[in-house]
């Protein structure tokens, strides 16, 4: 049964076909400029279209109504300005003559990430999409209203630096949202004040998604990227982009926070990198704040930190930045122009050299000429056979990439590395960097190699895991030595035994046997009393790590709980 219309003003019913509101007396007629859906608008049967919100180069945002739930939603209409020529009476969109298979292939990038994003939310951090409706030759996303404050107002309100342990208690829905996200294969491309939202419990939501073309420079749409929240990759469709895209905006808004001022943009900062480190603008921020942020405000993508949940660890952990910054590479200087009185130098010395050049061509052409008259006088006979050209041939060199940071298979899939060089590969554990990411190379970067020469490259095999073995019915001696033989720790307690077991020996573990942990998880081994023996813990249930009284007398020999009762 189809929804009765709602009014999108007051989200009382309406009569049909009415153009304004008997309720709250609101007119329709001239509320959204031409070329829009007219207020009063229905969706799938279900959903009424409100004012026009905003305008970007990939669509148009209204407000909205859920007819059957009667509760505000937002309607993201996609419709690319630069690709649309019109639309019908009947609000049909017509792509722009010869922007045909443009604006089709586009329409089905928007479409496939509303419904990816649908399939992952509602997820904390993220503004939820409730449905995608295919309709009048294009998409339309529906999203929740989830009101709050955006954060660039809510910053406004706030002067002054943001204390880092608050903006990652903020922020961190965001970094949990994102990193949904990048999971299943999604980039935000988006993130910064404009698009986070501050809701009242003082916890931020992320909003704003857009697909590639929108947020890269040059790909066909009219661009919306954000100065000094975007990366230095969005500037060109030459660059990829990827999970490390995201990481530089959120540590651009996290900088913003915390310094009370934002980066210099991405695209000012490639031709001469003047942004201020962040322990310059605000003295009383930590240093490894400051370091955190300088990582991942790195321009080259390979060499900034390259997840998000790494970037949050890591302004948590003044440790984790310790060991991250230990396992990355230098950053590699920005090459800026040179100063102006420089360059002439530099115009005039170019001129001097031409100028030479030419008169060394006048006398070569001189010289040649009188050769070949000279020669017309010699007989074939004393024409002395030229010398070989030399068998030397000039070995192409080459300045090495820098590869650490990078996935493996970017390197291993790309024809422009692997035509050029052969690489010998080997596997380390690491608990900082993800499986499958590169942690050293031989020779360093910058290095001069000739083609089809070796580089060494230690690719990450993620956190060392290992199979909790079956040790029920071990000794706790036994069980211990077993544990810890495979790296792991081994925390014992003794539990209630009413003779169904045989005393000393491992009733159960905290992990079931055969499942695959990290070395150095701590492992609970529960241990069977002699029955003589009275527990206060039942094998069910934990002993305490303390006592709740202290004992008169030391636990029985052998205890490994103090919840042993001795009496």
């Amino acid at each position: 049964m189809e929804a009765t219309r709602l009014c999108p003003y007051c989200l009382q019913p309406l009569p049909d076909g009415a153009q304004s509101c008997p309720h709250c007396g609101k007119s329709f007629a001239g509320r959204n400029p031409g070329g829009t859906l007219p207020v009063g608008t229905v969706l799938a049967g279900r959903y009424t279209v409100g004012e026009m919100l905003s305008i970007d180069g990939e669509g148009i945002l209204y407000r909205g109504a859920e007819n059957l739930g009667r509760f505000r939603v937002t309607i993201k209409e996609y419709l690319p300005i630069t690709l649309t020529a019109e639309r019908t009476v009947g609000s049909v969109l017509r792509p722009k003559t010869g922007s045909e298979v443009l604006f089709k292939t586009t329409r089905m990038d928007f479409a496939d990430l509303y419904h990816s994003i649908q399939r992952i939310t509602p997820a904390n951090g993220l503004e939820a999409v409730l449905d995608v409706v295919e309709t009048n030759n294009t998409v339309y996303a529906v999203l929740e209203n989830p009101g709050g404050t955006p954060l660039d107002q809510w910053l406004e309100n706030h002067p002054g630096p943001i204390r880092p342990d608050d903006a990652c208690a903020m922020l961190q829905p965001v970094f949990e949202g994102v990193a949904a996200m990048h999971k299943i294969g999604l980039v935000h491309r988006g993130i910064c004040p404009e698009n986070i939202r501050v809701m009242e419990n003082g916890r931020c939501r992320l909003a704003g998604y857009a697909t590639v073309g929108l947020r890269t420079a040059g790909s066909g749409l009219h661009e919306q990227l954000y100065e000094g929240y975007s990366a230095p990759e969005q500037y060109s469709t030459a660059q990829f982009e990827g999970r490390y895209t995201d990481e530089y905006s959120l540590a651009a808004v996290f900088y913003r926070m915390v310094c009370g001022q934002a980066p210099v943009p991405a695209a000012q900062r490639v031709v001469a990198d003047s942004n201020p480190r962040a322990k310059s603008v605000n003295g009383s921020l930590p240093l490894y704040v400051s370091q955190v942020l300088q990582l991942g405000l790195r321009l080259r993508p390979m060499e900034r930190i390259q997840t998000v949940p790494q970037l949050y660890q890591a302004l948590s952990s003044k440790e984790y930045t310790a060991e991250l910054t230990r396992t990355m590479k230098p950053e590699t200087p920005v090459r800026t122009a040179p100063p102006e009185p420089e360059r002439k130098e530099h115009l005039l010395s170019l001129k001097a050299l031409l100028a030479g050049i030419l008169i060394l061509l006048s006398i070569l052409i001189l010289l040649t000429l009188w050769g070949i008259l000279g020669r017309k006088n010699e007989s074939a006979s004393s024409a002395v056979e030229p010398e070989p050209a030399s068998s030397e041939v000039m070995v192409p060199q080459n300045l090495v990439p820098n590869f650490i940071g990078m996935d493996y298979t970017q390197v291993q899939n790309n024809r422009e590395y692997t035509s050029m060089y052969l690489f010998y590969v080997t596997e380390e554990y690491s608990d900082t960097a993800p499986a499958g990411q590169i942690i050293q190379q031989q020779p360093d970067a910058d290095t001069v190699l000739k083609a089809g020469e070796t580089i060494r490259l230690v690719v990450s095999k993620g956190p060392q895991m290992v199979e909790i073995p079956n040790i029920i019915g071990f000794t706790q001696d036994g069980a211990v030595k077993e544990l810890e033989a495979r790296g792991l720790v081994a925390s014992c307690f003794m539990v209630v035994n009413d003779g169904s077991y045989a005393s000393g020996c491992v009733v159960r573990t905290s992990e079931e046997p055969g499942t695959r942990v990290e070395v150095g998880t701590v492992i609970t081994v529960y241990i069977a009393a002699d029955p003589s023996v009275q527990i206060t813990v039942t094998p069910e249930e934990p002993a305490a790590t303390e006592p709740t009284t202290e004992p008169e007398t030391p636990p029985a020999a052998g205890a490994a709980d103090p919840a042993v009762d001795t009496d």
